[in-house]
C-alpha cells in the first residue's frame, strides 16, 4: 500500500488516525500544523512536515515527496486564527482570492479540490475508524423528559437551518426557544453561552449539516463537551447518530452520569420524525 497523508489539526483524532492507519499496514506522512497539532505526531509519524495555516503548496510539495496518493483531514483548527494566525504561500493566496464565501465548508471543498487536481484524492477522515461514529439510543443512565425531547426535536429543527446556511452545527436551546447559535467562535462558546441563559435546563443539539462532507469537519463530541456542560449547567446533550465523531467515550459517558446529564445519540428517519431509541 501507498503512504497515506494526513493533513493534521488539534485535538486526538490525528493520533488515533495514525494509530489505526497503522494498524491497517499504511505508513503517514503528517503535515501538522503549528499551534494546533500535538508534537507527539513526530513520534508516531513515519514523516512529518510542519506547516502555518495557508501553506497549501508546502503541504502538496510534501506529499509529493512523500509518494502520498491519499490524504485525510483530520483534527480541529481554531476557526478564529483566519483573522490573525495566517501565512499562506503563493498556492494558498492563489486559492484564498478565488473563494467569494469564507465559510468552512467553501475553504474545505476548496482546498480538496486542488488537492485533488495534483493527483492525490482526498478520502473519509473515518475510513479506519468507524467505532468512533457516534451511536445510537441514550448513552447515559439518565433518560430525557417528555419536555426535553420536545427540546431536542425543536433544536434539530433549527440545527439543519443554520447548518444549511455553513453557520455551524450545534445549536444551544431551552422550551423551544433558541439560545445560542455555534458560529466561528466553536461549540464550547456556544455551549458556555446557551447554557448560562438556559440556568441548568438547556438542551445542547449537535448534527451535521445538510450536504456534510464526510472527508471533513464532522460535528466531534467528547469528555470535554461534558466538562463544559457541567461547568455551564446544560442538562442533555443530543448528537446525530453515525453522523458525528465521540472521543474517549467511557469517560464522557461517566462524567455524564455523575453530572446527572443526559446523553442520546438520534437519526431522522425517511419520514422525518427523530428515532431515539437504541437500535
Amino acid at each position: 500500500m501507498t503512504k497515506i497523508g494526513i493533513i493534521a489539526g488539534g485535538g486526538q483524532f490525528p493520533e488515533l488516525f495514525v494509530d489505526a492507519a497503522k494498524r491497517h499496514g499504511r505508513k503517514v506522512a503528517v503535515a501538522a500544523h503549528q499551534g494546533e497539532s500535538d508534537t507527539a505526531l513526530e513520534r508516531t509519524a513515519d514523516s512529518i512536515c510542519w506547516i502555518k495555516l495557508g501553506q497549501l503548496g508546502k503541504i502538496i510539495k510534501f506529499f509529493k515527496t512523500e509518494g502520498v496518493r491519499e490524504t485525510v483531514f483530520v483534527g480541529t483548527i481554531t476557526k478564529t486564527r483566519i483573522f490573525r494566525d495566517v501565512l499562506p504561500d503563493f498556492k494558498g493566496l492563489t486559492l484564498w482570492n478565488k473563494i467569494d464565501i469564507k465559510q468552512d465548508d467553501a475553504i474545505l471543498r476548496a482546498v480538496a479540490g486542488e488537492i485533488e487536481k495534483e493527483g492525490i484524492r482526498v478520502i473519509e477522515s473515518t475510513i479506519y475508524l468507524q467505532e468512533l461514529l457516534f451511536p445510537q439510543g441514550i448513552l447515559t443512565r439518565k433518560k430525557p423528559s417528555r419536555d426535553q425531547l420536545a427540546d431536542i426535536k425543536f433544536g434539530w429543527q433549527m440545527g439543519r437551518s443554520i447548518g444549511a446556511l455553513d453557520i455551524g452545527q450545534c445549536v444551544v436551546v431551552r422550551n423551544r426557544t433558541v439560545l445560542a447559535v455555534e458560529a466561528i467562535e466553536g461549540t464550547d462558546a456556544a455551549i458556555r453561552r446557551g447554557c448560562m441563559l438556559g440556568q441548568e435546563k438547556a438542551v445542547v443539539v449537535k448534527l451535521r449539516k445538510p450536504n456534510q462532507d464526510f472527508r471533513f469537519d464532522l460535528p466531534a463530541t467528547g469528555r470535554r463537551t461534558i466538562e463544559t456542560m457541567r461547568e455551564a449547567g446544560g442538562a442533555v446533550l443530543a448528537v446525530e447518530a453515525g453522523q458525528s465523531l465521540l472521543f474517549d467515550r467511557e469517560q464522557m459517558i461517566n462524567l455524564a452520569d455523575e453530572a446527572g446529564i443526559v446523553v442520546i445519540g438520534i437519526s431522522e428517519q425517511t419520514n422525518g420524525n427523530l428515532d431515539v431509541s437504541a437500535p
